[in-house]
């Protein structure tokens, strides 16, 4: 578990590999900057090193290219995995200038959004990232002060989500108490990234 508190965004995580791996094969990244935060979660298909190998590359081009837009990054993503093995992706970006967020989902990286009490969970798109042009989406929307974001690989099941208060001010605490009411062992890489604008 991690945590960390920029100047418009707190950000707390719980990351734990599949029960009997060393590794995880999610990787992820979030930054902030003056204009904008940025956040990335890979899922290297299969588990393990190898695993592991495609969702870093695919965090390395975000890290290097954070100032991109969404769907830049999505392709400049999908650009190296050539001859890899696939991943499954979520890009998160919210713009503060204009105060709107960007999402964008191949594969089973969830988003859960909560706002004003209430609960709105993006439909990832199928597939996966292979080195292969495939058409996506980019989910815009405007941003509203207290709003939390749950981006999650699908090692979090819909009934441990159920089990959290996802509206709590404290997004440590919804890390804590998931980390604290979930299966220890885990059968998938499991992370679960909670995220928190103030406005």
């Amino acid at each position: 578990m991690s945590e960390n508190i920029t100047d418009k965004v707190e950000v707390s995580v719980f990351h734990k590999a599949k029960h009997g791996n060393q590794c995880s094969g999610d990787s992820y990244f979030y930054s902030e900057t003056e204009e904008e935060f940025v956040c990335a979660l890979a899922d290297g298909l299969g588990s393990g090193e190898v695993a592991r190998e495609s969702s870093n590359i695919v965090i390395d081009i975000i890290k290097n290219n954070e100032d991109a837009t969404v769907e830049q990054l999505v392709k400049k993503a999908n650009d190296q995995l050539l001859g890899k093995r696939g991943v499954v992706i979520g890009i998160f970006k919210i713009d503060f200038k204009n105060l709107t967020y960007s999402f964008a989902s191949i594969g089973n990286i969830g988003l859960m959004i909560v706002k004003d009490g209430k609960k709105k969970r993006n439909i990832p798109n199928a597939g996966y990232l292979g080195g292969f042009k495939r058409p996506f989406p980019v989910k815009t929307d405007k941003l509203g002060p207290k709003t939390n974001f749950y981006m999650f690989s699908d090692g979090v099941s819909d009934r441990e989500l159920s089990n959290i208060q996802i509206a709590e001010e404290e997004i440590k605490k919804v890390i804590d108490t998931f980390a604290y009411t979930i299966e220890k062992d885990r059968k998938d890489d499991t992370t679960l990234i909670a995220m928190r604008y103030e406005g």
